[in-house]
């Protein structure tokens, strides 16, 4: 069978990652054309695939306006722009994977939706969470009855802070206006997460949070309003010189330091900060997407969970505790640890892979990996995570905004 053919709307880290898994899988799929508006991220990432000159496109635009040239598209724009060529590349017979959030309103959610359905098209959106060992070992303990019937789940998402930093108070999500509310941005994968482990419907939610610190009226007393300039800049754990030129001054260039800059050199790196987003002071930006939330979720069926999001942790993977009738599971990403009430022992499940799995704990392979599976079968019931079954937990995390806003509970069903 001839490998699926790619065509990468949206050349950056995502896109980016995602033509990465063809490039170690040439016999399952290729990517073949490329469309960026940033010529030096377009041109580098079609060297690195063999890109025919003619198949490099400015835009998607330019893309769609050369007719098909590819089996599939992978749609890693910026978050609000996810629709437009989501609608017209499904239109023109494209299947697709969508980067997540689907979009950042609920009516252009419902437009991919109904856009893809009407065109037939294998469509999936890198909810990357689902696809991870992890999960899958989590989901095959409870379908095992390992805790019996789920009661509760405890779910941290700890964004980690420098990453916060780096993303939603320097970078393309630091503004609702731009990219949506912070927890679509990020935590529409545990919404959708947590859905899949309770394995029921959401049918009532209610939020709390709010942009805590990192605003002008805590910048502490001494800050320039660039790191490079910074006479305290020593003693700041968000030190963009810190976090990024001294990375990339130690070789360690990629993410976040090639957001920042590229090819990310030393010299390109410092002058980025000096005069781009990623140099200014966290307490000097225009950021106002919340920094800490708390979302309380019920479900049909009786079943709860919690799940909080917060900048203020170290960076690493989502923790969770599961509470059920027989039993309690703890998992951190790693391995799952059961507690059996009947016997009172405690039985430690390690996930296959262990440390050589790549992006999002293995997220990242599992979704294009089952992606081009069900392309190249045809079979658009082979994705978890359609646009379609995205709704829902695109509608909870719009929900949750509404609830933290308006102090209320928000029916679903």
């Amino acid at each position: 069978m001839a490998p699926v053919e790619l065509l990468i709307a949206g050349g950056g880290s995502r896109g980016a990652t995602f033509a990465g898994w063809a490039a170690r899988h040439p016999e399952r799929a290729r990517v073949v054309a490329v469309a960026e508006p940033r010529e030096d991220r377009r041109e580098a990432l079609a060297d690195a695939h063999g890109v025919e000159p003619a198949l490099r496109f400015a835009n998607w635009r330019e893309a769609v306006a050369g007719g098909k040239v590819a089996d599939a598209a992978i749609v890693a724009t910026l978050d609000q722009e996810h629709t437009e060529p989501a609608i017209a590349l499904a239109g023109q017979g494209y299947d697709l994977l969508i980067e997540k959030p689907l979009a950042t309103t609920e009516a252009e959610c419902v437009a991919i939706a109904e856009a893809t359905e009407r065109a037939g098209v294998v469509a999936a959106v890198a909810h990357v969470l689902r696809y991870t060992p992890y999960t899958r070992l989590v989901r095959r303990l409870l379908d095992e009855g390992a805790v019996g019937e789920v009661v509760s789940v405890e779910h941290l998402e700890p964004v980690g802070f420098f990453h916060h930093a780096h993303s939603y108070v320097r970078g393309n999500w630091r503004r609702e206006d731009e990219a949506g509310p912070m927890l679509l941005a990020k935590c529409c994968h545990d919404l959708d997460w947590l859905s899949h482990i309770v394995g029921a419907r959401c049918e009532a939610v209610s939020s709390f949070g709010s942009l805590g610190r990192l605003r002008p009226e805590h910048r502490p007393d001494g800050a320039a309003d660039r790191c490079l300039d910074c006479a305290i800049e020593r003693n700041c754990p968000y030190s963009a010189r810190r976090i990024y030129l001294e990375a990339a001054e130690r070789g360690d260039t990629g993410w976040p330091v090639d957001v920042v800059a590229w090819p990310p050199t030393p010299g390109n790196v410092e002058a980025a900060l000096r005069d781009g987003p990623y140099g200014r002071c966290v307490w000097a930006c225009d950021n106002d997407v919340v920094d800490h939330q708390v979302v309380s979720l019920a479900y049909e069926g009786g079943a709860t969970a919690s799940l909080t999001m917060t900048a203020f942790t170290e960076m690493r993977d989502r923790q969770t505790r599961i509470f059920g009738t027989r039993g309690e599971l703890r998992g951190d990403g790693e391995s799952a640890e059961v507690y059996d009430f009947l016997t009172r022992t405690t039985t430690r499940h390690d996930v296959p892979g262990g440390g050589g799995l790549t992006g999002h704990a293995g997220g990242d392979d599992g979704v294009i990996a089952d992606f081009v599976a069900a392309v190249a079968a045809g079979e658009p019931s082979l994705v978890p995570t359609t646009p379609r079954h995205t709704l829902e937990s695109h509608r909870i995390a719009f929900a949750a905004e509404t609830s933290r806003r308006e102090g209320r509970t928000v029916p679903l069903i």
